[in-house]
């Protein structure tokens, strides 16, 4: 772990790049407490099998906003914009909605080390990722907290939400020394799967 959380951050999203379904799990090790976490198709038993709190979004952007709204003000929230996972060194387009949601943005970058196998798949069963990659002869994660988004780099000072995603992706990408990319997570499952990666397809999370 590199850094650490804002204190008094209570209700701030932490914004994760996404390597494997371990991630929130990974951050709320790392904060020494349970954070929970808005997910896109997440099948059953993943939301099972997980430690942590998660909860749906349903891709209807009114009451995602609700749900997000509500779940800041009880608390901190973790959030993963890319809406799926990604092995390779690129960073997904970020959705936006946690920018325009959020007075707190904690950028969180996150990097998942195997050796052998990946702990992500395509057109697998998303709920044994975690298993796949705890696997490795030495799985290894590494969290790098960047600090508070300042202020004047949030809507708040004037930035449109896509703006302020859009900075938190290149600082979350040359932390990681990773690559922005403006692929969607229907791109993504298009072109490696040849579905759009939601549940009722093999292959959703």
């Amino acid at each position: 772990m590199v850094g650490a959380a804002a204190a008094g951050s209570n209700g701030a999203a932490f914004v994760l790049t996404h390597r494997t379904l371990l991630d929130p799990v990974m951050l709320s090790v790392a904060l020494q407490r349970p954070v929970p976490a808005v997910t896109y198709s997440l099948s059953r038993v993943s939301e099972l099998i997980s430690p942590v709190r998660t909860v749906r979004l349903t891709r209807d952007r009114a009451r995602d906003a609700e749900t997000m709204r509500r779940l800041l003000a009880e608390g901190d929230l973790a959030v993963c914009p890319e809406g799926t996972t990604c092995r390779e060194p690129y960073l997904l387009r970020f959705s936006p909605l946690f920018a325009e949601l959020a007075d707190a943005v904690e950028p969180a970058a996150v990097d998942a080390r195997g050796g052998w196998v990946y702990g992500t798949t395509a057109s697998g069963h998303k709920w044994l990722d975690p298993v796949v990659f705890l696997m490795n002869p030495a799985p290894a994660y590494r969290i790098a907290f960047l600090g508070r988004l300042p202020t004047e780099m949030t809507r708040a000072s004037g930035w449109t939400a896509a703006e302020v995603a859009n900075r938190v992706q290149r600082q979350l990408a040359d932390a990681l020394g990773f690559e922005c990319t403006g692929l969607t997570r229907r791109d993504k499952y298009m072109i490696l799967a040849g579905n759009e990666g939601v549940l009722g397809h093999r292959g959703s999370k």
